[in-house]
């Protein structure tokens, strides 16, 4: 599996290591919550709420580098759209793979 990286967000800062400090920040605030609310919203098999959590969370694997990543969630948030949870065993990987990555910030 690929590993998250900074290589975007040293894009958007441009060197500014307050814009890179602040946007590290933002996702490390952001994506617990985000991830819990994704849970929560799979394990009541609501699946239009899924699909929309898929998509804030999408976000974040691509702001962090993930490419492969980012089509696999692309991929399993269209399935949410048509009732289907295939897709959800990867995407759950990746949450674990980005859990890990901040969790050594």
């Amino acid at each position: 599996m690929e590993k998250p990286n900074f290589n975007y967000i040293d894009q958007i800062a441009r060197g500014d290591k307050e814009v890179k400090k602040m946007l590290v920040e933002v996702i490390k605030n952001e994506f617990p919550d985000e991830k819990k609310d994704y849970f929560e919203s799979f394990n009541q098999k609501n699946l239009k709420k899924t699909e929309e959590n898929v998509h804030k969370l999408k976000h974040k694997i691509s702001i962090l580098g993930l490419e492969k990543s980012y089509g696999l969630a692309n991929f399993y948030e269209h399935n949410l759209r048509e009732k289907s949870i295939n897709g959800y065993e990867d995407f759950e990987e990746i949450l674990a793979n980005i859990t890990n990555f901040i969790e050594k910030l």
